[in-house]
């Protein structure tokens, strides 16, 4: 019996990671661990910095760390993701599952508080193990979403949730935002106090995450025996192609998914970049920054909202398609912002905002009606590869770009072709007979 009481929980898990996503994935840590490699280079200010450092040999610029971190992140996790799916598919334990991947990205992430004095090392392994364990959680999280909400509901109950996450991050992210702008007051440096921030975040992640697991309820696996077709587990690889081979089952489904893979790393490359071309390219504070993102979730909690109820008059797929050319006209506005433009820089942030909620939350529950009955955490997987914090094309563009030109404001522009590419494989998505094929409930609108 799906529970109301259940849904209340499970927009509690949004609540908690989005104390990490806005305080440390968008906000504070690329800049942060910008800062700190740009010191262990012997660079120092904003601005290009032609020295580099060095891993294995390869040299890295410092300004394109953070980006290439997320992107081995997620290169990483695009092949482990669809192995743990299966797990969670066959094991019927989610809440537990999903208390497992959430508390080992949040000590990860508090961890993130000795990341000082060059360390850049240290961080960029945090940083992993933190996406890595965000990942994972959310595969299970979004997997329980079948489970507690009917195809109808779907829609509703994933815009609150996203709704519910932007105001916990948001509400975060204000208290962050009175340490940093005054860290004086509370007889600390900046350094110090984006650390303590950082520890912050993952604290709360990790807190909050108790209410979902104790009142979440585990439901049996359907279809898939525990014991049956263990091969699965001899590796990624495997794994990877064998949920690959399943979708030529489902055409409409795999199409979203490559739809979604397109315009989706460009919303996560705009989200992770935003702070770093805002500090390093604009020449804005921490605390312009941060302000900045406070507003992104206040409208993106309205526009989640506004978004659902959008989707149920006239379908979600129809607004997720509209929402992509206001990204494209934004994105595209963003690379004529001047520099120290604090209103422009604003205004752009409120666009953003407003279509950030509707995309996310609709994109999530129109892919849960096309996800086979029984697969839902292996599918989900292969979403959580591309999913918010964990895009890996976008991001190596964006960081390529940058290496390239010593400039992000052709690397911000180059994201535009992510939108464009996702509009047009989403237009040849049939909604409607990739949830008959898929085996599930048509709603009412779609």
């Amino acid at each position: 019996m799906r529970s109301s009481r259940e849904q209340r929980a499970w927009y509690f898990y949004d609540w908690a990671n989005s104390g990490y996503v806005t305080t440390t994935g968008t906000v504070l840590f690329g800049p942060y661990l910008t800062s700190v490699a740009k010191e262990a280079a012997g660079c120092s200010g904003s601005g290009a910095c032609a020295e580099r450092l060095h891993l294995l040999g390869i040299p890295i610029a410092p300004g394109s760390l953070f980006f290439y971190t997320i992107t081995f992140a997620t290169l990483f996790s695009a092949f482990l993701l669809p192995v743990l799916g299966a797990i969670v598919d066959r094991r019927g334990d989610k809440r537990r599952m999903l208390g497992l991947f959430a508390w080992t990205g949040a000590i990860a992430a508090s961890l993130m508080v000795f990341v000082a004095d060059g360390r850049w090392v240290l961080g960029a392994i945090l940083l992993m193990i933190a996406n890595l364990g965000l990942g994972g959680a959310l595969v299970v999280y979004d997997a329980i979403l079948i489970d507690i909400a009917r195809p109808d509901d779907r829609d509703r109950v994933s815009s609150r949730g996203w709704a519910f996450g932007y105001a916990g991050g948001g509400l975060l992210l204000i208290l962050n935002l009175v340490v940093v702008m005054m860290p004086g007051t509370f007889g600390i440096d900046t350094s110090l106090a984006v650390r303590l921030s950082l520890l912050s975040a993952g604290l709360w992640w990790g807190a909050w995450t108790i209410i979902p697991f104790r009142r979440i309820i585990d439901r049996p696996s359907h279809g898939l025996p525990p014991t049956a077709d263990m091969a699965f587990v001899r590796g990624a690889f495997g794994q990877l192609f064998q949920t690959l081979r399943g979708l030529r089952r489902y055409p409409q489904t795999g199409l979203f998914l490559a739809a979604y893979l397109f315009f989706n790393d460009g919303v996560q490359t705009v989200i992770s970049s935003a702070s770093v071309y805002g500090a390093e390219q604009l020449g804005m504070s921490q605390s312009i920054l941060i302000g900045a993102i406070v507003l992104v979730q206040v409208v993106a909690l309205g526009g989640a909202l506004i978004f659902g109820r959008r989707a149920a008059r006239h379908g979600a797929i129809r607004t997720i398609r509209d929402s992509l050319l206001v990204w494209i006209v934004a994105v595209a506005a963003g690379y004529f912002l001047p520099v120290g433009g604090i209103a422009p820089f604003f205004a752009i942030a409120a666009v953003f905002g407003t279509v950030l909620g509707g995309i996310q939350a609709l994109s999530r529950s129109l892919f849960s009606q096309l996800v086979p009955r029984g697969r839902e955490a292996e599918y989900f997987s292969l979403y959580q590869a591309c999913e918010r914090g964990t895009s890996w094309l976008g991001t190596l563009i964006f960081g390529l770009v940058h290496q390239w030109t010593d400039s992000y404001r052709p690397a911000i522009v180059s994201l535009i072709v992510f939108f464009v590419i996702g509009g047009l494989l989403l237009r040849k998505v049939d909604v409607r007979a990739g949830i008959e094929a898929a085996g599930n409930e048509v709603p009412a609108v779609v």
